[in-house]
C-alpha cells in the first residue's frame, strides 16, 4: 500500500524550510518569508557599508589645474524616509590658485543600484547639500563654489559600497530569482529579490 507523504517531509516543505533558514554569508545575511511565494533577501549593515566605502579614500581631485580637494571617507548615515545615504567628508582644499590649505566638509546624499556586471552595490544621484570652509577669503570662496559641488559628487560618483560573491547568489540563483530592488533602513540595506525574465 502506497503511503502519502507527510507534509512535513514533502520535498516542497523542506525546500521552503531551507529558504526560511537565515543563513550567515559573508558578514550579510540572508532572509526569506516561509510561504509558497516566498523570496530572499539579502541584508546589509552600516558597518559593511562604511567598511566598504573607506576603502576608495582618502582621494585627491583637481579641477581646471587650479583647485585640489582631497577628500577623506564619509561618515554614512541612514536616511530610511528617502530611501538614500547620507554622507559628511572631511576635506581639504589647496592648489595653485590657494595660497594656503582650508579645511572644510562636504555633505551629500545618495541613491544605490546594483550593477549586475559586477555584482556591486554603487552609489549614484548624488545630490550636495552643503559645502562648508572656516575662513576663507571672498575669492577662495567663490572659487570653492564654483568647483566644489562638481568635485564633491565626483568623489562619491560610482562608489562601491558593497559586493557580493557568487556563493552569496546561489540560493536565490536556484530559486530562480535575482537581485532587484535595494531599500534602506535604520540599520542598513535589504536587497529584495525579482523573478528572473524568461528567456
Amino acid at each position: 500500500m502506497m503511503k502519502a507523504q507527510s507534509p512535513q517531509h514533502s520535498p516542497q516543505r523542506r525546500r521552503l524550510l531551507a529558504a526560511s533558514t537565515r543563513l550567515a554569508i559573508g558578514g550579510a545575511a540572508w532572509f526569506a518569508l516561509p510561504g509558497a511565494q516566498a523570496q530572499p533577501s539579502y541584508t546589509v549593515t552600516t558597518a559593511q557599508l562604511q567598511d566598504a566605502v573607506a576603502k576608495r579614500f582618502p582621494l585627491r581631485k583637481r579641477a581646471n589645474g587650479i583647485l585640489d580637494i582631497t577628500v577623506q571617507a564619509p561618515q554614512l548615515r541612514m536616511m530610511p524616509e528617502q530611501n538614500r545615504l547620507g554622507a559628511v567628508m572631511a576635506v581639504e582644499a589647496g592648489g595653485p590658485a590657494l595660497r594656503r590649505a582650508y579645511p572644510g566638509t562636504f555633505d551629500l546624499d545618495f541613491a544605490l543600484r546594483y550593477e549586475a556586471s559586477d555584482m556591486t552595490i554603487r552609489a549614484h544621484e548624488l545630490r550636495v547639500n552643503t559645502l562648508q570652509f572656516e575662513g576663507v577669503p571672498p575669492e577662495v570662496s567663490m572659487l570653492l563654489a564654483s568647483y566644489g559641488p562638481q568635485l564633491a559628487e565626483q568623489a562619491l560618483q560610482g562608489a562601491v559600497l558593497h559586493t557580493l560573491k557568487p556563493q552569496d547568489l546561489a540560493l536565490p540563483d536556484s530559486m530562480g530569482v535575482q537581485p532587484g530592488s535595494i531599500t534602506v533602513t535604520a540599520r542598513g540595506l535589504v536587497i529584495a529579490f525579482v523573478n528572473k525574465p524568461v528567456s
